[in-house]
């Protein structure tokens, strides 16, 4: 069957012209852990499947080290010792991130160092760009705000050096820093409950210190605006529309009611609010404020008098810059000296710097960036963590509108920097419990899974988990001190499609072609029925792949695949000769689109089967030649000849550990 004889009976997804993947940045003060991989996974397979699909020049993947802000300052003193420089502290981490990436096939096109060469420079000048552009455009306000400040050392504390609880209604961070939770909340430094600093383990005071901030609870209606043209997209996490939300509200205080006589006592000084109280049997009061300088009064008189209470969800003005050594210069702007940039905002904009630092890799001129940033025909997909929705959800994309001009439109015109598409996950808990590097319960090292798992087992699992609906745990066997040896890991129940089903229909089409037909594939024309079978897998896949609904693209795979080997097992029995040509080259045909398909989530494991299948790895995996019989896929030089696959050679392979683990409880197996 030709190509332009395959009728489509259903539209297929759009996809841009060129595409820019980026993924939540890893703090410079450590190596990773499993969820740095995991949720760098899901940008992978997606980035290696749009090269496939719209071509790998009009790819660009990037992400990097998050090498400023306080937490590299904080894991930089506790080791001071070992490292002349918190530069080389950083790099050091650097690396080990890098090369782990490198060990789960994790294919960036650039993963930088926001700090170190070759981005330092560049990231300067873009963050410059940034504020001036934001300050232009009237969207920069310079007020001072209360920072902690430990008097026995002297000493402005960042935020990492100040703990205490998150102010935020029902939160539950195990630990609130100077202005943001470990969950993401974001709060003014005066509403921190009992603070303490960890280096002093005293109260510290507040003090009001000057910075530039982005007037972000201004930008409610256009973010309003923004939120309504998104919700019902087939790829927008129905979480995300509702988390967002709850940042639109006015702003909120949560008074508990042992508190209300006090509070009647002093209800005349408070600026004016409604009491939106759903009911009596509510353990709290709610007060509602019409602008959060009436709030932020409010819980200047709270404390005065003691009262405790916790503030709800809203937009507050977002910290463009900070007030210590370890970070991008600031350029000076409205009489304001000698600051440097926060870390969150200038790691929403890295991904740019990092583009730009690409392009530049490969000769491009500078304005290129802009076709990937600034165009209608291109998108930028960036794959993050719930935690971190706040930032690249209201506060990235209001500074990208307002990057446009004073009066934005949610619609940028060509030229102009466009909206990305937020691709949140939720949480990956471990063990059924939320493990994180600053909380209780500390995640293994990505580096250790490599001692038990393969690369394509890890790479498998996670994308086969629901992670855009639903909090998903991994319960790895050889981590699990209470696995028994009869258990299943689930760690490899996916891959099990890989090292068992599809193993074994690539080892018998081999040996049976070997056998047969002396290691030549036979030319036979493709049934139609098989054809069909194989448009409607790729078709389907097309679809989960574009909504992001990565569990659904592996269930399309497991389906396929498993047919296949029905498909041979229903065929093979008394066939002859000729019958079993056919049945040979209707497999393959299979086994070929089922190859293309895997070729985003096990890579290299791929590559090989096509390698041994004799195909064109130049054309093979191209989705221009993806509905074309896999005879036209062949390598010429080949001549149609497979490599010869040796007696019990696998494709795909378990760790040594899986298998020793096999031959310890099944000793008289050696198979």
């Amino acid at each position: 069957m030709k190509d332009n004889e395959i009728k489509f009976e259903r539209p297929r997804p759009n996809f841009p012209r060129r595409a820019v993947i980026t993924t939540g940045m890893p703090y410079g003060n450590k190596t990773l852990h499993f969820g740095h991989v995991g949720m760098a996974l899901r940008g992978d397979v997606f980035a290696r499947f749009l090269r496939d699909r719209i071509g790998a020049d009009n790819v660009i993947f990037v992400s990097g080290t998050d090498c400023y802000g306080t937490t590299s300052i904080e894991g930089y003193r506790a080791v001071k010792d070992k490292f002349d420089s918190i530069s080389n502290y950083v790099k050091y981490n650097h690396e080990l991130q890098a090369k782990t990436f490198l060990d789960y096939e994790i294919g960036f096109n650039f993963f930088g160092a926001s700090a170190l060469p070759p981005a330092n420079n560049i990231h300067e000048d873009v963050s410059n760009y940034f504020i001036t552009t934001l300050n232009k455009n009237g969207m920069l306000s310079t007020h001072s705000s209360y920072q902690f400040y430990d008097k026995k050392l002297n000493l402005i504390l960042n935020g990492r050096q100040v703990v205490g609880k998150c102010p935020f209604e029902g939160c539950t961070s195990e630990r609130g820093y100077a202005d943001e939770c470990s969950l993401g909340h974001q709060y003014m430094p005066e509403d921190l409950i009992d603070p303490i600093s960890v280096l002093t383990g005293e109260k510290p005071e507040l003090i009001k210190v000057q910075n530039h901030y982005f007037n972000l609870e201004d930008c409610i209606p256009i973010l309003e605006q923004w939120l309504d043209s998104i919700e019902h997209d087939g790829d927008t996490p129905q979480f995300m529309v509702k988390e967002i939300r709850e940042f639109f509200k006015k702003p909120e205080i949560y008074i508990k009611r042992e508190y209300l006589s006090k509070l009647n006592e002093i209800n005349a000084e408070l600026p004016p609010y409604t009491d939106i109280t759903k009911n009596d049997k509510m353990p709290s009061v709610t007060l509602q404020f019409e602008k959060l300088t009436d709030r932020e009064r409010a819980c200047e008189i709270l404390n005065k008098y003691e009262i405790r209470y916790r503030t709800g969800k809203t937009l507050t003005p977002f910290r463009l810059t900070a007030n210590i050594e370890w970070g991008v210069p600031c350029a000076d702007i409205n009489g304001l000296k000698n600051q440097t940039f926060y870390v969150w905002p200038e790691s929403l904009w890295a991904p740019i710097s990092f583009t730009k630092i690409y392009l530049k890799s490969i000769n491009k001129p500078d304005y290129e960036w802009k076709k990937y940033w600034c165009s209608k025909d291109a998108k930028v997909y960036q794959f993050l963590g719930e935690d971190n929705l706040y930032f690249y959800g209201p506060a990235q994309q209001a500074m990208f509108m307002y990057m446009n001009g004073s009066h934005p439109s949610i619609e940028a015109k060509e030229g102009e920097l466009q909206n990305t598409k937020v691709l949140p996950i939720k949480s990956i808990l471990y063990m059924n419990q939320k493990a994180s590097s600053s909380g209780s319960l500390k995640p293994p090292a990505a580096s250790e899974f490599l001692k038990y798992y393969t690369a394509d087992q890890f790479r498998i699992h996670f994308l086969a988990m629901n992670l855009s609906n639903n909090n998903v745990s991994l319960s790895p066997k050889a981590f699990n001190p209470d696995a028994k040896d009869g258990d299943p890991d689930p760690m490899v129940l996916e891959g099990n499609l890989l090292t068992n089903v599809y193993n074994r229909i690539l080892r018998t089409i081999f040996y049976s072609t070997q056998n047969n037909f002396c290691g030549v594939i036979p030319r036979e024309e493709i049934d139609a029925d098989v054809m069909s079978t194989c448009k409607n897998a790729i078709l389907n896949y097309e679809r989960f792949m574009a909504d992001k609904k990565f569990h659904q693209v592996y269930n399309c795979i497991d389906v396929f695949i498993r047919n296949i080997n029905k498909y041979w097992v229903k065929g093979v029995n008394n066939a002859d000769e000729n019958a079993l040509k056919k049945l040979t080259a209707n497999t393959l045909q299979m086994i070929v689109v089922a190859d293309i398909l895997l070729h985003p989530i096990v890579p290299s494991s791929s590559e090989n089967v096509a390698h041994y299948i004799g195909l064109d790895l130049n054309r093979c995996f191209s989705w221009d030649n993806i509905f074309k019989p896999f005879y036209d896929l062949l390598d010429n030089g080949r001549a149609g000849k497979l490599t010869t696959l040796k007696e019990k050679e696998d494709f795909f392979r378990r760790s040594n550990w899986q298998l020793e683990e096999y031959l310890r409880l099944n000793p008289t197996d050696q198979q």
